[in-house]
């Protein structure tokens, strides 16, 4: 497990359908709030399907980058880099969550504590699908990227309205060699009573 890294190249070789179902299936061992499993996989082979996710969100993404007044050569230089890591990855899994099994709660204060179990719930399914990957010799990292434009993720992979992207995961045979972390000392990470 402490050899894991994010892994941002891969090898253009497929991943094969068992590999791929085994990394899903181990991920749903993960923990979860009430054991409700709020977490669901949307996950891309086909180059179609990535290319279309890749574009609706690089049109959005473009939206944000000139309301920010970034200069057009740079813009340019994102969204290229956002579609190719879209497309040369091999599998491109979209974490999404999924509330429709969670408790439902009158007050604000509960329904929100409701939300973030289940936020996390889908965050150790996300943890537990990386270690998956690299035990199966595979590479991976985790992007963010769909928690800014989730209503384009839904809308680009037609899916659930009650499925809410969350992360995105690029997954493929590593073509990179993983740098050393530097890791924060315990002693500033850990307090014992």
């Amino acid at each position: 497990m402490r050899t894991r890294r994010s892994i941002r190249r891969f090898k253009p070789d497929p991943i094969p359908d068992p590999v791929i179902q085994n990394i899903l299936t181990t991920a749903t061992f993960a923990p979860s709030a009430h054991n409700r499993q709020p977490w669901r996989f949307a996950v891309l082979k086909a180059a179609d399907a990535k290319s279309r996710l890749a574009e609706a969100m690089a049109s959005d993404f473009r939206r944000d980058l000139e309301r920010d007044n970034m200069p057009e050569a740079e813009i340019t230089a994102r969204l290229d880099k956002s579609r190719s890591r879209i497309n040369n990855s091999p599998v491109v899994i979209v974490l999404c969550m999924d509330m429709s099994d969670m408790d439902n709660y009158p007050d604000s204060r509960r329904a929100d504590a409701e939300r973030v179990m289940a936020i996390q719930s889908v965050a150790n399914a996300g943890l537990q699908l990386l270690l998956a990957a690299h035990a199966e010799g595979l590479g991976g990292v985790w992007t963010c990227g769909p928690l800014f434009a989730p209503e384009v993720v839904k809308s680009a992979l037609n899916l659930s309205q009650s499925w809410e992207p969350q992360a995105m995961f690029f997954v493929g045979y590593p073509d990179e060699s993983p740098k050393t972390k530097e890791m924060k000392s315990m002693e500033s990470l850990v307090k014992t009573f």
